[in-house]
């Protein structure tokens, strides 16, 4: 039996978020066998996808680390070489695509086709400004926002050249203080969300780090994302998938995942992608 007929014939799973209910569809998608173990997950406004796959600089061969797909998992494209330590991916309002190169404290930029075409960072010299990043998001205007990260405690924001616009955050258990600040992301309002993961909290802010609120009801947040209302969408290390509204009150849960998601994003057609790495492997929610 071949895959295709063993998926149409193999147990179908769900769960509801929500009022809505998804089939689970895993693996999904078209990533190549290799080394790369699937990192994170990221959509442009064409519905495109992006894979980041993860590699060990010291030991795998080098290889692209961005698989590209269509909205139904075709591989339109695999690109990406020289990334040492892919960890999270995301869209930036100009359509490129900004690699986080966690252990080579930089931030990569390119094109769709896999052009570099930019970086933010200092490659190899940790504190320059990034000390092993975590996160990248975008306002609409094209401003940056880095979570920084697994050695730092610091969101830094950039202008849309790039330029450097300050940051906020230190070590600590307060508002406003990191413990791993593990993803990044700017809801419909202009409110930025930081997975405090080690604080097992979501804190919110202001695009100028003003503290606004936290979510506690997590542990060690993985990723966030939020949708077209402005609700947060947040997977944890329990592992299961919450959707809580702007101002944090429950809306819906699942356990979708076997071991957690590392990335998470959301399709225009409705579906929700979950970048898993143990086992590596994309999992697809179909809306039903």
């Amino acid at each position: 039996m071949n895959y295709d007929a063993w998926q149409a014939t193999a147990m179908q799973l769900y769960v509801t978020l929500g009022t809505q209910r998804y089939r689970i569809q895993r693996p999904w998608g078209d990533i190549p066998p290799g080394p790369g173990r699937v990192s994170d997950v990221a959509v442009d406004k064409e519905g495109r996808i992006f894979v980041l796959l993860r590699a060990d600089a010291y030991e795998d061969l080098p290889a692209p680390t961005v698989v590209v797909l269509d909205a139904a998992g075709m591989r339109l494209d695999l690109w990406g070489e020289g990334v040492a330590d892919g960890h999270m991916l995301a869209t930036a309002p100009d359509g490129s695509i900004h690699v986080v190169d966690r252990d080579a404290h930089q931030i990569t930029r390119f094109s769709v086709e896999g052009r570099h075409i930019g970086t933010l960072g200092t490659r190899h010299m940790a504190g320059a400004p990034f000390n092993s990043p975590s996160d990248i998001c975008f306002a609409p205007d094209g401003s940056a926002f880095v979570g920084d990260g697994y050695a730092a405690s610091r969101v830094h924001r950039f202008r849309p050249d790039g330029t450097p616009d300050g940051g906020w955050g230190e070590p600590g258990r307060g508002p406003g203080q990191f413990c791993t600040p593990h993803a990044v992301w700017m809801n419909v309002a202009g409110e930025v969300a930081v997975c405090d993961r080690d604080n097992s909290r979501v804190q919110i802010f202001s695009p100028d780090g003003t503290f606004l609120r936290e979510v506690t009801d997590v542990f060690k947040p993985m990723d966030v994302v939020s949708d077209e209302q402005g609700n947060w969408w947040v997977t944890d290390q329990v592992p299961r998938l919450s959707i809580f509204s702007r101002d944090g009150a429950l809306l819906g849960r699942a356990r979708a995942v076997l071991n957690g998601a590392h990335g998470l994003a959301l399709h225009p057609d409705g579906s929700v992608l979950l970048a898993e790495m143990n086992p590596s492997r994309l999992t697809r929610l179909v809306p039903v």
